[in-house]
C-alpha cells in the first residue's frame, strides 16, 4: 500500500520510478508469445492503449496541449475513446460478451473489468495524477504475468499438447483484483472526500476561470470526450448577451442561497460549494462562480465517477463530458460484484472516516452541491447482458449496507441539518433542431415568477391541508389508482402537511410537496413511459401497501424476472422494498406545454418533468437528515410533515431510518384522471380533473394548457 506519510519530494520521486519501470515492461508485452494467441491479442490491445495514454500525459506535461490546434485536439480526443464508441464497442474487450467470448467465461469477465479500470488513466493523464496512472499499469502487469506464469507451468507440467495455452485459475486474478481495491481504497477515497471538499484540488477549475472560452480548445483540456453537442453548447453560450449569461447564474446561485434561506439554515458558516455540470456551460458556471465568491464561497469541483473506487454509473454527478457509450457505463455498473466482501465494507467505511478525519475542518464548512443537469440527449434503452457482472443477493445486502453506512458517515461530519444544495437543468443540441428555441424556452421556464406561483399554489396547500387522505386517478392507458394518507395537523392555524416550492433548491418553481403517512397509503402508481435516472421505463408499476412497496414490473424486457431485477436494481437500489418518501403536485402547466410543443417530453429531466403533474419519490423523505430543522411556508405556517414511520426510527436505530435513494416518478397531466381530497368528514374536494385544474383560484395555471 502507499505510504501516506513520507514526503511529497520522495513520493513524487517514488512515483516517477515506478510508471517508467511499469511503461518499459509494458512496452516489451506486444513482442511476447508466451500467453497464446487469444490473451496475447488482449494484453496488446491493452498496452497499445496504456501508450497512448502516456502520449496524453507527455502533452500536457510539456505544455504542449495549450499550442495543439483544435483539429489535432479532436483527433486525439477521438483516438483515446474511439475503442468504446457504439460503433467500435462490439469488437472492444470493454464490452463483457466480446471479452467473454475472446477470452473464455472463467476469465472474460474480470479481464474486461481490468480494461474499463485502465480506462480511468485517461482523467489522470491530463490531471498529471501519476499515482492514479501507476497503480492501473501495475495491475495489468500484475494480471499479465499471471497469465505468464499459468502458461509456464502449464507447458512444464505437460498441459496445452492440444494447441492450447494454459490460463491462470479464475480464483487467482479475483485474488489480485480483490487486493488491488483493497490496497488502494485509503487513498483513492481520500482523494475523493479532498475533491469534494478542499477548493485547493483546482485542476478543473483553473480551467473553467482561467481559459479563454471564446478559444473552444479549452474543452479539450479536461480529458473528457468531446463532441459536437459540447462545442456547439459553448458557441451558442458565447452567443449570448452577458445579461442573459448573469440570469441564468443568478437563478442557479440565488437558489441556492434561498435552499439556506427557506430551509432555516445558516449560510455564513459555510466556505465552499460543490459545483458540478456539463462541459460548454463553461460561461454559466464562471458567472456563478464570481457570484459565490460574493457571498464567501469557494468552489470545489470534481470529476464524474470512472473507475471501481469512485463508481461508474449512465448517471453522471460531477464534471463530466459527453458519454462516449452509455452501454459501457450500464455493463460495468457493478464490476464491485467481483470482488465485494464483508471485509471490503468495512476496510472502505474505516478509509473513509479516515479520510474525513483528515479534512474535518474543510467538511464542516462544506455547504453542499450547485447542480447543473442536462438533458436532451438520445433516450439510452440498456440491453442487458449476462456476461455483465452482477452482484448476488448477499453482495446486494452488503451494498445497502454500504450506502447506508457511508450516507451516515457523510452527515457525520457535514451535517444535513446545516447543508443544502440546488438543481438547474438546460438542453444540450441533441434535444433537436429547434435547439436555440428549447434552450430559450427553458430559461424562461427556469426564470417563472415565482411570487405568482407562491399564491396559487397556497391555495392548493389551503385545501389539502383539510384532508387525511389524497386520491389519485390515471386516466385512458394509465392504471394509477392511489390513496396517499396525511399527517394529522393538531393546530391548523399555524401547521400545514406542505411546503410551498417556489425557485430555490428545485428549479423551476412549480410544486407543493410532503412526506406522507405510510399507514393507509396504499394503492398502484404507474405511468405508460417515464426516464428515471438515464434510463427508460415502460408501463412501470409499483405497487404500495402502508406505503411500503410490495410489488412492482415493467415491460422493458420479455421476461418479468429481467424486469423486476431492472426495477430492483435501479429505482430500488437492491432494497427489498421502500417507502413512499414525497408525495407532491406539479403545477408548472408552462413546462409541460413546452415539452409538448417541441415533442420532448421523453427527454425532459425529472427536474422539470416532476413539476409537470403529481409525483411520487420513492425512498427517503425531502427532509431526510435534517428532520429537527423547523421549516416555514411563507405564510408563517410551521410544515409538520418532515418524517414517516420509517425516518421516524433514526431516533432508536439510525441504520433503519434512510435509503441514501430518493426517485421521482411524475404522472403527466394527460394520463391523471383526478387528483382529489378527501377530508375527515367525508367530503371529497377535486383539485385537478382531467388534466386540467378545477380548484377555484387556479385558473391562471390552465392558461397555458389551453394555449
Amino acid at each position: 500500500m502507499e505510504d501516506l506519510y513520507i514526503s511529497d519530494e520522495d513520493r513524487n520521486e517514488l512515483e516517477t520510478e515506478r510508471y517508467l519501470l511499469a511503461l518499459e515492461r509494458i512496452r516489451q508485452i506486444p513482442e511476447e508469445t508466451i500467453c497464446g494467441d487469444s490473451l496475447q491479442a488482449y494484453f496488446g490491445s491493452m498496452a497499445a492503449f496504456v501508450m497512448n495514454v502516456d502520449e496524453a500525459w507527455k502533452i500536457v506535461e510539456s505544455g504542449r496541449l495549450l499550442r495543439m490546434k483544435l483539429e489535432e485536439l479532436q483527433a486525439f480526443n477521438r483516438k483515446l475513446y474511439e475503442d468504446i464508441l457504439p460503433e467500435h464497442y462490439g469488437s472492444s474487450y470493454a464490452d463483457p460478451d466480446y471479452a467473454v467470448d475472446c477470452l473464455g467465461e472463467s476469465i472474460g469477465q474480470m479481464l474486461s473489468f481490468v480494461y474499463a479500470e485502465l480506462r480511468g488513466m485517461i482523467p489522470a493523464a491530463f490531471g498529471q495524477n501519476r499515482f492514479a496512472m501507476v497503480i492501473r499499469m501495475e495491475l495489468l502487469l500484475e494480471i499479465y504475468q499471471a497469465c505468464v506464469c499459468a502458461a509456464q507451468e502449464g507447458r512444464e507440467a505437460g498441459e496445452g499438447r492440444d494447441g492450447t495455452v494454459p490460463v491462470p485459475e479464475a480464483e487467482t486474478l479475483r485474488q489480485i483484483l480483490y487486493w488491488y481495491v483493497s490496497d488502494y481504497s485509503e487513498p483513492e477515497t481520500c482523494e475523493k472526500i479532498a475533491g469534494l471538499v478542499c477548493p485547493e484540488r483546482d485542476f478543473a477549475c483553473r480551467i473553467l476561470m482561467e481559459s479563454d472560452l471564446s478559444d473552444l480548445r479549452y474543452l479539450y483540456y479536461y480529458g473528457e470526450y468531446v463532441t459536437e453537442s459540447e462545442l456547439r453548447t459553448a458557441r451558442h453560450l458565447n452567443g449570448m448577451p452577458q445579461e442573459k449569461i448573469a440570469l441564468m447564474a443568478d437563478t442557479y446561485t440565488e437558489g441556492y442561497r434561498i435552499g439556506f434561506e427557506t430551509g432555516n439554515k445558516d449560510i455564513s458558516i459555510k466556505k465552499t460549494v460543490n459545483l458540478r455540470y456539463c462541459l460548454g456551460f463553461e460561461r454559466v458556471i464562471r458567472q456563478a462562480v464570481l457570484n459565490f465568491d460574493r457571498i464567501g464561497l469557494r468552489p470545489t469541483v470534481y470529476r464524474s465517477g470512472s473507475n471501481i473506487f469512485q463508481g461508474r454509473s449512465v448517471n453522471k454527478n460531477g464534471y463530466f463530458g459527453a458519454n462516449p457509450n452509455k452501454q459501457f457505463d450500464y455493463d460495468h455498473r457493478e464490476d464491485i460484484a467481483l470482488i465485494l466482501d464483508k471485509l471490503l465494507v468495512e476496510r472502505k467505511l474505516e478509509f473513509m472516516r479516515n479520510a474525513f478525519e483528515q479534512y474535518k475542518a474543510e467538511a464542516a464548512v462544506h455547504g453542499g452541491p450547485a447542480v447543473m443537469e442536462i438533458f436532451g440527449e438520445k433516450p439510452f434503452v440498456p440491453q442487458s447482458k449476462e456476461t455483465a457482472c452482477r452482484l448476488s443477493q448477499k453482495q446486494q445486502k452488503l451494498s445497502v449496507e454500504y450506502a447506508l453506512k457511508a450516507g451516515m458517515l457523510q452527515n457525520e461530519y457535514i451535517p444535513g441539518e446545516e447543508r443544502s444544495f440546488t438543481i438547474i437543468a438546460f438542453p444540450v443540441p441533441d434535444i433537436g433542431e429547434q435547439y436555440e428555441e428549447i434552450f430559450d424556452d427553458i430559461v424562461r421556464i427556469n426564470t417563472l415568477d415565482y411570487k405568482l406561483y407562491q399564491g396559487i399554489q397556497q391555495k392548493i396547500i389551503d385545501v389539502l391541508d383539510q384532508g387525511t387522505t389524497v386520491l389519485v386517478k390515471g386516466c385512458g392507458a394509465n392504471r394509477t389508482d392511489l390513496a396517499v394518507s396525511l399527517h394529522e395537523l393538531k393546530n391548523p392555524e399555524k401547521e400545514t402537511n406542505f411546503e410551498n416550492c417556489v425557485a430555490d433548491v428545485n428549479i423551476p418553481v412549480g410544486e407543493v410537496f410532503t412526506s406522507p403517512v405510510l399507514a393507509g397509503t396504499d394503492g398502484t402508481l404507474h405511468v405508460t413511459r417515464v426516464f428515471l435516472n438515464g434510463l427508460e421505463y415502460k408501463d412501470i408499476w409499483l405497487k404500495f401497501e402502508n406505503g411500503m412497496i410490495v410489488d412492482y414490473g415493467c415491460s422493458n424486457f420479455n421476461s418479468e424476472e429481467e424486469n423486476r431485477k431492472y426495477i430492483k436494481d435501479n429505482v430500488l437500489f437492491h432494497h427489498d422494498t421502500l417507502p413512499l418518501g414525497e408525495f407532491a403536485v406539479g403545477t408548472n402547466t408552462t413546462a409541460y406545454v413546452t415539452a409538448r410543443k417541441y415533442g420532448i417530453e421523453d427527454k425532459m429531466p425529472i427536474l422539470i418533468a416532476e413539476k409537470t403533474g403529481p409525483h411520487f419519490a420513492v425512498g427517503d423523505t425531502c427532509y431526510s437528515h435534517a428532520e429537527d430543522v423547523r421549516v416555514y411556508n411563507q405564510d408563517g405556517k410551521e410544515i409538520i410533515a418532515k418524517d414517516n414511520e420509517v425516518s421516524a426510527l433514526r431516533d432508536t436505530d439510525v441504520s433503519k431510518a434512510y435509503f441514501q435513494c430518493h426517485t421521482d416518478i411524475t404522472i403527466p397531466y394527460d394520463e391523471l384522471g383526478e387528483l382529489a381530497v378527501q377530508t375527515g368528514t367525508g367530503e371529497t374536494i377535486p383539485v385537478i380533473r382531467n388534466g386540467r385544474f378545477v380548484l377555484a383560484g387556479c385558473e391562471e395555471l390552465n392558461k397555458a394548457l389551453i394555449c
